[in-house]
């Protein structure tokens, strides 16, 4: 899975995340799913990027993305979709976590920013206590309208069930 020197460990994150605080530098961390890579995510993680010194992005592995999405989800495999993060200039690091939420790498990690879409509402972000209490800031981004996964998913179906 290790297709790109931007795809790290949990334990190489904390080690960068540390260096980086003890530097005076930020570093930022979204995660999500990513199952199938559009516009909205690129602008979110683009804008997220912008908020620190480095943008680390942790992934679902696809055990946890089938538990929040359902049976038929990812429909592409954490590698891939690992490799497609990294391939991105606004990402610096990608970490796979495999437990349901992020809030054990969050309490590892210690970024200094966490990022999150509008879809969320800020008191239900979890770390962010973590991030909070250590003098960090947790930001909701506003999404793209009209553009996420679930909805080029359904008009795929649409155009070719055939």
């Amino acid at each position: 899975m290790k297709n790109s020197p931007k795809i790290v460990s949990r334990a190489d994150l904390a080690r960068i995340s540390r260096r980086m605080a003890r530097d005076g530098r930020r570093l930022v961390l979204t995660n999500g799913c990513f199952d199938l890579l559009h516009a909205g995510h690129v602008r979110l993680l683009q804008r997220a990027r912008r908020l620190g010194d480095a943008l680390a992005v942790a992934v679902n592995a696809d055990a946890s993305v089938r538990k929040l999405k359902g049976s038929d989800r990812p429909i592409v495999a954490e590698g891939e979709r690992m490799e497609i993060l990294a391939a991105l200039e606004s990402v610096d690091y990608v970490v796979l976590f495999r437990e349901p939420t992020p809030e054990r790498l969050i309490r590892t990690v210690r970024p200094r920013v966490l990022v999150k879409g509008g879809d969320w509402d800020r008191s239900r972000i979890l770390g962010r206590d973590t991030v909070e209490a250590d003098g960090g800031t947790v930001r909701v981004l506003p999404l793209r309208r009209g553009i996420s996964t679930t909805g080029i998913v359904r008009r795929i179906v649409k155009r070719f069930a055939r």
